[in-house]
């Protein structure tokens, strides 16, 4: 029992550690904590809070991912090195992709939320 408490204080610290240390996870977290807030504004429906709850967790389980492969490769090669440059720029690169399509997801779920919004001010 004590082996997997010490795992959660291990994951725990490591969570700790990226937002400390990684200024795009804090981007993130800002990014997630202004779609909750629209997400309350605008009484997003159960499915899309799924899917926005879902698009937190991929990005930022990207981002954590990248940082420890940049970690990693900065300790194995800490001159510099094509192959070492590639392998983060592939990491970076997956943190862009996944960071993208949820930022598709959040406009398809708050843009005509917006646009009904905007058009009820108008008339």
């Amino acid at each position: 029992m004590k082996k997997r408490i010490d795992s959660f204080k291990y994951a725990l610290q490591g969570i700790r550690t990226v937002f400390r240390n990684e200024p795009n996870m804090r981007i993130h977290v800002l990014i997630a904590t202004l779609v909750v807030v629209c997400g309350f504004i605008f009484s997003i429906s159960l499915t899309e809070w799924m899917i926005c709850l879902l698009c937190f967790g991929m990005v930022i389980s990207a981002e954590m991912i990248n940082t420890a492969l940049e970690n990693i490769v900065d300790f194995v090669s800490p001159e510099k090195n094509k192959t070492a440059g590639k392998v983060k720029d592939i990491a970076a690169g997956a943190v862009l992709v996944t960071s993208i399509f949820a930022a598709m997801a959040g406009l398809i779920i708050f843009v005509p939320k917006g646009w009904e919004v905007l058009i009820g001010f108008l008339k």
